[in-house]
């Protein structure tokens, strides 16, 4: 589990073909290694990958298969490409973000970025499967680093991002048609699964929907 602050910028060292998979080596000049240990896991934009060597106490290799580089943005790094990273979370962090699991739930797009006194406003696409879950005020995932909806229409949410938090992450590198990874809030998910009650158990089913809603007294 993470939490959503970025603690460190990295850069892509090397990427290496592997059977379909590709091998990922991050260097970083930030973060704190000290405490990695093979078999850890560190968030790359917001994707939990696993610690499968160190090298020189400044990076770390990671294996990442097919699946993960078809679902997320990680398919579109390159060597020197720049990423966000943080280590897994343990019993005495502070929260300062929420609950992060690492497991993108989508890409979305980045619409438009506009100046906004000394800070950022940007609109992002969600994948339309994924709306459902975005609420105003919530909080969501967005290429690893915890942040807060200012406002939500349809699928398209905003963000307000402070002049600190696009110093510290790769937003700086962000433009209108950039793809990010997506992972909406964990509580959305399980409360969606908790409404389903009995129904949860059944092969196909939908999830909640306007007519379960109305169906259970939810909508008049």
């Amino acid at each position: 589990m993470f939490t959503g602050i970025i603690e460190a910028q990295g850069h892509v060292a090397a990427l290496t073909p592997s059977g379909g998979d590709v091998t990922l080596r991050i260097h970083s000049d930030e973060l704190d290694f000290g405490d990695v240990k093979l078999g850890d896991s560190i968030a790359v934009n917001g994707v939990c990958l696993t610690v499968t060597a160190l090298a020189g106490g400044d990076s770390f290799s990671a294996d990442v298969s097919g699946e993960t580089l078809s679902l997320t943005s990680l398919k579109q790094l390159k060597s020197g490409s720049r990423v966000n990273l943080e280590k897994a979370m343990t019993p005495s962090t502070r929260m300062g973000g929420h609950l992060v699991s690492g497991h993108v739930d989508g890409l979305g797009t980045v619409k438009a970025m506009t100046p906004d006194a000394r800070s950022v406003r940007i609109d992002i696409e969600a994948p339309a499967e994924l709306a459902r879950y975005i609420a105003q005020k919530g909080s969501i995932t967005v290429d690893g680093i915890s942040l807060t909806v200012n406002s939500v229409d349809g699928a398209l949410f905003s963000l307000n991002i402070i002049p600190h938090t696009q110093d510290v992450t790769t937003i700086q590198d962000w433009k209108p048609g950039t793809p990010v990874n997506l992972e909406v809030d964990i509580i959305a998910r399980y409360l969606e699964r908790l409404l389903l009650g009995e129904r949860a158990a059944r092969p196909g089913s939908e999830g909640v929907s306007m007519s379960f809603l109305a169906e259970h007294g939810f909508l008049k």
